[in-house]
């Protein structure tokens, strides 16, 4: 009898690690080649697993590349959704979904490559953004959009429309990561190095904060 210790990562004896091994070689693969230049024997070669166990979980490459959708959407979702659902001022709470986002994609950048690829993608199948955009990016617009209206309400926010605000803020939070490879570039640092990341988080939530808030009292206009 094979125990517990004997069971290698490539077998169907650790499911849930060879799945998340997969799933991590996956993310890689997808966010370096795009989902038509990703190929199955990579992915399995560095997760360690034979092609067998791969298909064993994931039917084809499109479920494979559907579950690392889920997989980047789903830990986003999750972080923002913690930030917001705290029982916070409207300038505290915003700010906490400004730095939670930042932080999450600082902790996995190479996701905004697999989201701009995404989205580059949604011409060739709308049915695969429509799935996502419903269950993850619908679920965050609302919660933010009754934010920004609160926030209008009590007088801590300007009135601005969510429709453009949204997508402005979550631009600057993700596509510093995407523009980071030209950065280090130009400037010859690290654009993801830990003290430079500090600084770029503490510039984002001043830029959103200089946006959106109204000035405190006594503070000039």
């Amino acid at each position: 009898m094979t125990s517990t210790k004997e069971i290698r990562l490539g077998t169907r004896g650790r499911p849930e690690q060879s799945r998340a091994a997969i799933l991590k070689a996956a993310v890689r693969e997808f966010a370096r080649e795009g989902l038509p230049g990703a190929r199955t024997d990579a992915i399995a070669r560095s997760a360690g697993v034979n092609k067998a166990l791969l298909y064993y979980y994931f039917k084809d490459k499109e479920a494979l590349y559907q579950a690392v959708l889920d997989d980047v959407f789903s830990g986003v979702r999750a972080a923002i959704q913690n930030a917001l659902s705290q029982d916070l001022p409207p300038r505290e709470r915003l700010a906490a979904y400004v730095c939670a986002h930042f932080d999450y994609i600082a902790s996995n950048p190479i996701y905004p490559r697999i989201v701009h690829a995404e989205f580059l993608r949604a011409g060739r199948d709308p049915s695969r953004l429509q799935r996502v955009a419903k269950q993850y990016f619908q679920p965050i617009f609302v919660t933010i959009a009754a934010l920004l209206k609160e926030g209008e309400r009590s007088g801590d926010f300007r009135p601005v429309n969510p429709v453009h605000f949204i997508p402005s803020m979550v631009s600057v939070i993700v596509f510093y990561f995407i523009t980071a490879p030209i950065m280090k570039v130009m400037t010859g640092a690290d654009p993801t190095s830990p003290e430079i990341l500090a600084d770029r988080r503490a510039a984002v939530v001043d830029f959103i904060s200089t946006a959106l808030f109204m000035p405190s009292k006594g503070e000039p206009k």
